[in-house]
């Protein structure tokens, strides 16, 4: 009920909000949290690692991707020019032919990119080896001293 004030002729309302409840609330909602907090196990993530991989490939087909979007291929000694178009079918032949070359071989692909090419340069060339069914496909990166 609200309270009533008896100023001159008539009864006014006073209406102001009683703000102690509200803050009673808000401290209990405070000591819960400040309990709770510690108790709170923080999640493990495993993150991947170099050198988990069970074999290293026989054959590292390294595609280059220049400043200008220009692509090679090379393996060994030997520099291909490509095109995007004929990336997925160069880089098929070549593990084939390495297959035929002995017994069942295995080969990786690895993208070396310059740092000043776009991100969706490299993207698109990730793009072209996984849907030809490529499976071992990785980026090359330099570590910081």
């Amino acid at each position: 009920m609200p309270a009533v004030s008896h100023r001159g002729r008539g009864r006014r309302t006073i209406s102001e909000i009683n703000m102690v409840p509200f803050i009673d609330v808000m401290l209990v909602l405070l000591i819960i949290f400040m309990v709770t907090a510690p108790l709170i196990t923080p999640s493990m993530i495993d993150l991947p690692s170099v050198g988990k991989a069970s074999r290293q490939p026989d054959q590292i087909i390294q595609i280059v991707l220049g400043k200008n979007d220009s692509l090679e291929m090379k393996i060994k000694d030997k520099t291909t020019a490509l095109t995007l178009k004929d990336l997925a079918y160069t880089v098929k032949s070549a593990q084939g032919a390495a297959a035929t070359g002995g017994t069942a071989t295995s080969s990786a692909v690895v993208i070396s990119a310059d740092k000043n090419v776009k991100y969706e340069s490299v993207v698109k060339v990730m793009d072209t080896l996984q849907r030809a069914g490529i499976q071992r496909v990785g980026l090359s990166v330099q570590l910081a001293n």
